[in-house]
């Protein structure tokens, strides 16, 4: 894993690649300052930073079936004698394992 300083010098890289970066306030376009710059380059920071160390997490949310089809599948499995839904959960969290 990249620490935090690390990842500030991917973002800095990328906002310098990407310049000149405009902005448009109130109908008047203009280049970003010194300033949207820094800002610009922490926010992506923070970003990469944040995507590091939860991005599993958010992996595991989108990949989980809705609340309905999970109980759905508790009923069958208590009614059926199945698995289905030990099995869709150990997927998902298998899929996307959480960092040691």
């Amino acid at each position: 894993m990249a620490t935090r300083d690390e990842l500030e010098v991917q973002a800095t890289s990328e906002i310098e690649a990407a310049k000149p970066i405009n902005k448009s306030e109130n109908g008047v376009v203009s280049e970003f300052s010194d300033a949207d710059y820094a800002q610009a380059i922490t926010d992506l920071t923070n970003s990469k930073w944040d995507n590091q160390e939860n991005g599993w997490l958010y992996a595991r949310k989108a990949a989980y079936p809705s609340i309905g089809d999970q109980l759905d599948m508790q009923y069958h499995d208590a009614v059926d004698g199945t698995t289905t839904w030990k099995d869709a959960v150990a997927k998902v969290k298998s899929d996307n394992p959480k960092p040691s």
